[in-house]
């Protein structure tokens, strides 16, 4: 394996680095919506389903289906420039959010930032795991996973102090310029590593996946991931909607809330994840994803406790714990994925597991959460009608807990070294 992934002289921590600062704006673009909802559904004139819609379904089904074709590319040319090329268009239409003033534009809108992010992580997967020896592969994508809890408390924090002083619409055009101007340094310092097979030797996505579809782990890890990101993705996009209503915060404090508990839960499990997988997953493979079945299990309790206080101090104290939890995943499941195929195939695999994960995990998520929140509000009010929906969905949690669990019992005979 390669020890300098770019041009000789910048080390491949840096090129980690990178890869991490364009993850932090591939999730503060996609999750500033959450931090705005109330804004943006008051001035456009929305309900819960058509605001579901758009922090899931309208970004998820083009960022799905296209993140595909869009590996199989990155394979067989350069991934460092479909990154930089993606990184370029979702900004484009991350600042054009801005510019919407019906539910159809901002759908519109939302699925072309979906059509940016499909390019951006299953290329950036691979990157990593060539640049990084297998030893070291959990910690290394762990590191750039940690894109997804900075992203996320960036786009509450500043989200939600732009809107507090400006608006919502001066917030997606904020933080959709500053991502074009990091495309041009990052292709600067950003370059493919050798592989270990010539993109030359770049496999037809049907044979990769039906590599991928004889192997129950890639089933057992895709739908259970995917269960944990119905949640996952669910409570990102609604809790900050629940402070407001419950707790009559402004939209600044629920910022400061939100983002608070992910720089601290959210690195903390990211983190973690990453230390259990490469520790224990080098020992006994079954770990790389067992250790996530009993932290969605483990963390379960707490987050129902934690949507059911009655005050927003006690629900940050209870989130703390399982928001740190529902996060060991990444690392884990993300290595054993890369590990089912040969190097030459890893961008294609990624795709098709992410193409699960996120079309369940984002697309249904928040939508079933807004919509069980549209049916339940006229019985128990606009608080606590989401409040329940949310509790009611914490219950995949379980199953995400259960399949992973029994994909730790065929990882070893699926591993591909």
């Amino acid at each position: 394996m390669p020890t300098h992934p770019t041009r000789p002289g910048t080390p491949r921590g840096i090129v980690l680095a990178m890869l991490l600062l364009v993850y932090i704006f591939n999730f503060l673009d996609r999750q500033i919506l959450s931090i705005l909802a109330q804004s943006v559904k008051a001035d456009l004139k929305l309900d819960d389903g058509q605001l579901g819609l758009l922090g899931g379904f309208a970004f998820a089904l083009l960022y799905s289906t296209l993140a595909i074709p869009l590996a199989m590319l990155a394979d067989r040319t350069s991934r460092s420039w479909v990154i930089t090329v993606s990184l370029g268009v979702w900004s484009t239409f991350t600042a054009l959010c801005g510019t919407a003033h019906s539910f159809t534009t901002m759908f519109l809108f939302r699925l072309g930032v979906g059509v940016g992010e499909a390019g951006g992580v299953a290329p950036s997967y691979a990157l990593i795991a060539d640049a990084y020896p297998a030893e070291r592969r959990s910690r290394a994508l762990s590191i750039y996973s940690l894109g997804i809890p900075l992203g996320s408390a960036g786009g509450a924090l500043l989200g939600g102090y732009i809107a507090h002083a400006v608006e919502w619409r001066t917030a997606f055009l904020v933080v959709g310029v500053l991502g074009l101007l990091i495309a041009v340094p990052f292709k600067w310092i950003v370059r493919d590593p050798p592989r270990a097979a010539p993109t030359s030797d770049a496999v037809p996505w049907a044979r990769v996946f039906v590599i991928l579809a004889a192997k129950p782990s890639f089933w057992l890890l895709a739908f259970g991931a995917a269960a944990g990101s119905m949640c996952g993705y669910g409570i990102a996009f609604w809790l900050p909607s629940l402070m407001l209503r419950s707790f009559q915060l402004n939209i600044a404090q629920v910022g400061q809330f939100f983002g608070g508990l992910l720089l601290t839960g959210g690195v903390a499990g990211i983190l973690l994840g990453g230390w259990l997988g490469d520790r224990l997953g080098q020992r006994d493979r079954k770990w790389y994803a067992l250790a996530p079945a009993i932290s969605y299990v483990v963390g379960l309790p707490l987050f129902v406790a934690g949507v059911l206080a009655h005050s927003w101090q006690a629900a940050f104290l209870l989130f703390l714990v399982p928001q740190a939890l529902v996060y060991v995943w990444l690392g884990p499941v993300i290595t054993a994925v890369q590990h089912l195929v040969p190097p030459q195939m890893r961008a294609t695999a990624s795709a098709s597991f992410l193409l699960i994960n996120n079309l369940l995990g984002l697309g249904v998520g928040p939508w079933l959460i807004g919509l069980l929140s549209k049916q339940l509000a006229p019985t128990y009010g606009a608080a606590d009608g989401l409040r329940y929906a949310i509790a009611a969905g914490l219950g995949l949690y379980l199953v995400a807990g259960i399949l992973t669990a029994l994909a730790s019992r065929t990882l070893a005979r699926d591993w591909a070294d």
